[in-house]
């Protein structure tokens, strides 16, 4: 079976080395261009890009594959490539381009997703973010069969994965993109002889997980303290979350990296207690133990080296507000 496989971040190259360990013929990646990245914002390969060269697989990183718009002359070319590999599937894993009606329809037995969740919930650009950010008790993968619609294709495989009380997005990531990795080989593996089994999406449950935005960062403290801890997890490794420290214009922001509710009140942003290993504030509801946060500029770390080398806790956090998806 000839594979395209279409992935940029880490989360893509997981299943791309899956599809390559298990002997696959892989006969083009399609990545996104080099983005600069780092303190010296040097241009930087995508994680797939980096294993497909190590690998010796052809690569190719159109900046667009819709054949109008400003890169339409690079998308006809991207799309001469792909009518020349005759592939017989695409596998797609965190692109991030849009695939066109044309695309879509070039492999013989089309182009297959990996989705970071249990469709129809989680649609969209950050499903492994939303589902701890809502509290959700599990997720998943599926394998979808993609069409035109943002992912609304018939589903194909899917396994349950239980969201820890301890996981953030990054630990969370880790385990879907293994268990994504393992699942696209065994789509392939049926699809080969004809054992896949397409199931449509229900109508009902479906939700969208909306891209991450930097201005979501800002900790408002008038929200409950577990949906504030929530938000922490959700938001690490990126955009993190976020608060103001000392008064007026001269306030660092802050990032905070982890917490736990505590049985407490106050007025939203009082500082409860502030001593020790324990930074506690008051919310919306109950309150939050601050465990590791970071100044700018600074390394992660916990409470108590926080508050002896930094300036005094003021009084009161800022209830700046945030933008709520």
């Amino acid at each position: 079976m000839k594979i395209v496989f279409a992935g940029t971040p880490e989360f893509a190259r997981e299943a791309l080395a899956a599809l390559h360990a298990a002997g696959f013929e892989i006969a083009l990646v399609l990545t996104q261009p080099d983005r600069p990245a780092g303190r010296g914002m040097k241009l930087q390969a995508s994680p797939v890009k980096q294993f497909a060269q190590d690998h010796g697989i052809a690569v190719a990183q159109p900046p667009s594959l819709k054949l109008d718009g400003k890169h339409a002359e690079a998308a006809q070319a991207a799309q001469a490539t792909l009518e020349a590999v005759q592939a017989d599937v695409m596998v797609v894993a965190a692109y991030g381009l849009i695939l066109p009606k044309r695309t879509l329809a070039l492999p013989r037995l089309g182009c297959l997703n990996i989705h970071g969740s249990l469709l129809p919930r989680w649609r969209g650009a950050a499903p492994i973010h939303r589902a701890i950010e809502a509290g959700d008790s599990e997720t998943g993968i599926t394998i979808m069969q993609m069409d035109e619609g943002l992912d609304t294709g018939d589903m194909l495989l899917m396994e349950r994965e239980p969201i820890r009380p301890e996981d953030t997005t990054a630990l969370l990531h880790d385990r879907l993109a293994s268990l994504g990795g393992r699942m696209i080989v065994e789509a392939l593996e049926l699809a080969a002889c004809g054992g896949l089994k397409p199931v449509k999406q229900p109508d009902a449950g479906v939700t969208y997980a909306h891209k991450i935005g930097k201005a979501e960062a800002a900790i408002d403290w008038t929200l409950p303290a577990s949906q504030i801890a929530r938000r922490v997890r959700a938001f690490d490794p990126f955009p993190g979350t976020t608060f103001q420290w000392a008064d007026g214009p001269g306030a660092d922001t802050i990032k905070l990296w982890s917490a736990s509710v505590v049985p407490a009140s106050g007025k939203p942003g009082d500082i409860l207690h502030a001593q020790g290993e324990t930074l506690v504030v008051a919310c919306g509801a109950q309150a939050l133990a601050l465990h590791t946060l970071q100044r700018p500029g600074g390394k992660r770390q916990g409470a108590e080296d926080f508050l002896r080398n930094g300036p005094a806790a003021p009084r009161i956090l800022g209830l700046k507000s945030q933008n709520k998806p």
